[in-house]
């Protein structure tokens, strides 16, 4: 009889461990669950998109054109610009915030050191020279046209060229082609 009882209770030990252990794992569970929660919720993401990518060869130079929207929850700072992988000098890039719904045209007229205005989609826009790096803030679209990037040829047109942005956290890689510019089409 007491072999029965003591079996009993040694079966109620076991049952009990279990439940605590049960209990534990899912109390640990929902703390890191929470945890997990509350630290992606307060961490905003960089996100960037580049938009309207066209890089021209012309008989009187070359130039590259995109727009930049930063779809991100947080300010985000260009810290470099490359064209099929030759840096861009800070002199070479003009950039203005604005809004882009039409496609970039070819601007004929960037030369380093000058300032240039133009009509995006039916606003004139001022484009200012970069110095150093750019800053652009969540929600805002940047226009960046680059005078003469480095390595650009005749013998370019047609083929690929790739067009990265670097900022702290990440690089935004796109492709386009070559295209040739000729005077009077756009």
């Amino acid at each position: 009889m007491r072999n029965i009882l003591k079996n009993r209770l040694a079966l109620s030990t076991v049952v009990t461990t279990l439940i605590i252990l049960v209990i534990s794992v899912l109390l640990a569970g929902v703390v890191t669950y929470y945890a997990i929660n509350v630290v992606s919720t307060r961490v905003q993401q960089e996100s960037l998109s580049i938009q309207f990518l066209h890089v021209w060869y012309a008989s009187g130079g070359t130039e590259a054109a995109f727009a930049i929207v930063n779809t991100g929850g947080r300010d985000v700072v260009l810290n470099k610009i490359t064209v099929r992988g030759q840096t861009v000098e800070w002199t070479n890039v003009f950039t203005a915030v604005g809004s882009v719904t039409n496609d970039l045209a070819y601007s004929q007229e960037l030369t380093p050191g000058d300032a240039y205005s133009f009509t995006i989609t039916n606003v004139e826009t001022q484009l200012t020279q970069a110095t150093s790096s750019i800053t652009l803030q969540s929600g805002n679209t940047l226009i960046v046209y680059i005078s003469s990037p480095d390595s650009i040829s005749i013998n370019d047109i047609g083929l690929t060229v790739g067009v990265t942005v670097f900022t702290s956290q990440a690089m935004y890689y796109q492709e386009c082609n070559v295209q040739a510019y000729v005077a009077g089409s756009s």
